[in-house]
């Protein structure tokens, strides 16, 4: 039986600038056994999900897996170009934890009264590889609100976080400190996989980086925990 899965997300799920879960995801089933969609845009909040729904709910799967929170904790951190975004994603307040879960919360209420879905949150990718720094604590920050708002709206917690703590602490991958990509920085990299065609493994791997291209997006092996948590949700609901 075909299992219809909704991957809803920003620009991880997306896959422009990371390697792509979802196809990772499809690649460990047998052709067919899983049809998947995917509902996400670059940059887009809690918030920006929330208003994203009408697609979703208009068709509904059988699964819907909710990857979102790492551009509202990326807003948690010093430095970060709040303003720039609110005006780039049309956000009516600046960002914060509450908001976030508030968004959170009314997207999955929606989704739970609005289809039959199994819904599923995943806590978030870590944000650097320094466990100790900000970045990394505020994606374990946010990693916690989502399971809170798994437990109070009854959806399923997908720990994609802890997954990733666990790799690199076993890994103990070089300190490279965190820089938040530019615009131009993302730029870079899709002018290095079309004219260059360089893989973003191979970024990945120039930089230093075990998860990740870029401190956010994800190289291989990071695309495969994130399809490696989802695949091991998917055979309880088919």
């Amino acid at each position: 039986m075909t299992a219809r899965l909704a991957c809803l997300g920003d620009s991880l799920t997306r896959a422009q600038l990371s390697v792509d879960y979802v196809d990772l995801l499809k690649r460990c089933h047998p052709r067919g056994d899983v049809r998947s969609a995917r509902f996400a845009a670059n940059g887009d909040f809690a918030y920006n999900l929330l208003r994203r729904l009408d697609a979703v709910v208009a068709d509904p799967p059988d699964v819907i897996t909710v990857l979102i929170g790492t551009n509202d904790a990326r807003a948690s951190l010093s430095g970060y170009p709040i303003e720039q975004a609110m005006k780039r994603k049309q956000l009516p307040r600046r960002p914060s934890a509450d908001w976030f879960q508030q968004c959170l919360t009314a997207a999955v209420e929606r989704l739970r009264t609005q289809t039959d879905a199994t819904i599923a949150l995943l806590s978030l990718p870590v944000l650097g590889q320094q466990l100790d720094d900000a970045p990394a604590q505020a994606s374990q920050t946010y990693s916690r609100l989502i399971a809170e708002v798994a437990t109070s709206s009854g959806a399923a917690y997908l720990p994609l976080h802890e997954r990733q703590v666990e790799e690199l602490h076993q890994a103990d991958p070089p300190p490279i400190p965190y820089r938040d990509p530019t615009a131009w920085a993302s730029a870079g990299v899709l002018a290095r996989r079309t004219v260059l065609r360089h893989s973003l493994d191979t970024i990945s791997q120039r930089r230093g980086l075990l998860l990740t291209t870029d401190h956010i997006h994800q190289n291989t092996r990071g695309a495969t925990l994130i399809a490696e948590v989802i695949d091991a949700f998917l055979p309880q609901h088919r």
